[in-house]
């Protein structure tokens, strides 16, 4: 790990995602969450004060950046429900199959190289009749838009820890065996090419039908 990815990342990204926006759709999706709870990209634990004390047993939050863990303990002294946290790739979740109710994820499937792969290791993990609670980032319905996307993706995520600005998220979610249950969609506030935000609730159905279709 270079002394960007170690030193200063964890904290741009802190700050990228603790906007006013950020927390708007944090504080519609997260408080969902019910039983015992996968966080998927628990970063800095921006994400811990929003949970239900009265639906949530507990939370494990899963991060690759040791750093970005150790930015988190501090906000899980402050959270209403236990915290545990593994340091591991979605990729490879080191938990049993059936083990969670819940998995959460928020601007964080933007991050992972294999989506694919990290979105069937979460179906795996979910207990019969669990849920995927979602809010991400993604792919524009506008071509002028898109085209910026497109453009300044490469260079940006070199810059911002892997973060694609492109990614088709509800394609992304059906390619690997989820269906969408409920999807609101809109523009947040801010740059328009981060800021078409996908918020919703989708299940497992045991089936993946294509390959990620924005891993490149």
């Amino acid at each position: 790990m270079g002394l960007y990815s170690r030193f200063l990342l964890p904290h741009l990204v802190h700050a990228a995602c603790r906007s006013e926006a950020h927390a708007m759709e944090r504080s519609k999706l997260v408080p969902r969450a019910t039983g015992r709870v996968l966080e998927i990209g628990v970063g800095s634990g921006l994400n811990l004060s929003w949970y239900d004390a009265a639906r949530v047993e507990r939370v494990v939050g899963l991060d690759p950046s040791a750093p970005m863990l150790s930015m988190a303990e501090r906000a899980a002294a402050r959270a209403r429900v236990p915290v545990e946290f593994v340091e591991a790739r979605a990729e490879a979740i080191p938990r049993e199959t059936g083990s969670f109710d819940t998995v959460v994820t928020t601007f964080s499937l933007c991050t992972i190289p294999g989506s694919v792969d990290a979105l069937a290791e979460m179906a795996r993990v979910l207990a019969p009749g669990g849920r995927l609670l979602f809010c991400e980032h993604g792919l524009a319905p506008d071509r002028s838009v898109r085209r910026w996307q497109e453009a300044l993706t490469p260079a940006w995520s070199r810059l911002g820890g892997g973060c694609r600005l492109d990614r088709d998220i509800p394609a992304l979610l059906e390619g690997a065996g989820f269906r969408i249950l409920e999807l609101e969609t809109a523009y947040a506030p801010g740059w328009r090419p981060a800021a078409y935000h996908y918020r919703g609730v989708a299940e497992p159905t045991g089936a993946t039908t294509r390959p990620d279709p924005s891993a490149r």
